[in-house]
């Protein structure tokens, strides 16, 4: 049990140590990235207003079927790329990438460069 909580502990103060220093706006919003074992979300928000403008994961409606046969990198990869071009139809071109308490590698790095790739500016 104790060990349980000073991973949470941990993880938190981590997430708080990168959230200090990253802010989104209305012209460049957060795009944060929150990592479960099987699945990856990602959110545009804009922390003036409060409100996330895109919304896109594994468990979207256009990438349930698109599950590559190996591996979770590839799948995040498409979240990346699916938000990338939510944003861009919406207008928005750039970003501040919200990595949250997360290694910038794996899954994480993966959803970046697709989105990076797609015409996002992070």
């Amino acid at each position: 049990m104790r060990q349980t909580l000073r991973k949470r502990h941990n993880r938190q103060r981590r997430h708080l140590h990168v959230r200090k220093r990253i802010a989104g706006t209305s012209e460049r919003p957060r795009l944060s990235v929150f990592r479960s074992l099987n699945n990856i979300y990602c959110q545009m928000i804009d922390d003036t207003t409060g409100r996330t403008l895109i919304a896109a994961s594994t468990q979207s409606k256009e990438l349930r079927d698109k599950k590559p046969a190996k591996g979770k990198a590839p799948f995040a990869a498409l979240v990346g790329k699916l938000v990338a071009e939510k944003s861009l139809a919406m207008g928005i071109k750039t970003a501040v990438f919200d990595r949250g308490p997360y290694k910038f590698h794996g899954r994480v790095k993966a959803l970046a460069d697709a989105a990076r790739e797609a015409g996002l500016t992070i």
